[in-house]
């Protein structure tokens, strides 16, 4: 039976190298797939991973509907056994519900990948769709880690390697620490502490630490 699958994780965690592996697998096979992606790093219309590896996607515009997408497609003489929904966190509500229905009513196979929480530990409305709808959720085993060396499971927004915890939902940054705007993976303690590596290192060279000694 088809289904509808959402694989979830942290920032880092492979969730983007998965959707082009799976796309890898099932092309070379001689199936053929229909791509979905929004705002991904790469730009307009391009999956991507952080290794580099970069294929064409369909971009994901505000109204679109992506069952009726699908539908024209076919129609048209098209084809599409299996659909990739990567970056679905900034999905739409309703968007999630045309990704169940191609699966319902067209028995095809939906893969969705996207992070399941916000930079204020919130759920994104399409990722707490897909938990509600999906005949399975899938957290990647690939563990992203903390700067502590502890498992990552929250995503953190940094302005100057700040953390900050105002601010609109989505803001498409990286985990590259120099631009204006980054993202970087947290445990949850240093998450709370709103603690990352540069505030870290920052309090660990800092003159007002003094060393601890023996009396």
């Amino acid at each position: 039976m088809p289904e509808l699958v959402f694989f979830s994780g942290t920032m880092d965690c492979g969730k983007s190298t998965l959707a082009l592996q799976i796309e890898h697998n099932r092309s070379s096979r001689g199936l053929v797939g229909m791509i979905f992606t929004r705002d991904d790093r790469a730009g307009q219309g391009k999956l991507s991973s952080r290794l580099g590896l970069v294929t064409d996607a369909v971009e994901v515009e505000d109204g679109r509907d992506l069952y009726a997408y699908l539908v024209e497609h076919l129609s048209q003489g098209g084809r599409a056994d299996y659909v990739i929904a990567d970056e679905a966190q900034f999905l739409a509500e309703e968007q999630i519900d045309q990704l169940a229905r191609v699966v319902d009513d067209l028995g095809i196979d939906v893969y969705a990948f996207g992070i399941t929480t916000d930079f204020r530990s919130k759920l994104f409305p399409g990722s707490q769709r897909l938990v509600e709808l999906a005949d399975r959720v899938e957290v990647l085993q690939v563990e992203a880690l903390c700067w502590c060396g502890a498992r990552a499971t929250h995503n953190a927004r940094t302005v100057g390697g700040v953390m900050v915890v105002e601010g609109a939902q989505v803001v498409v940054g990286d985990v590259d620490q120099s631009a204006t705007v980054g993202y970087e993976v947290l445990c949850r303690r240093h998450h709370r502490r709103r603690m990352t590596a540069a505030t870290a290192r920052a309090a660990a060279l800092s003159p007002d630490v003094l060393p601890v000694t023996q009396g």
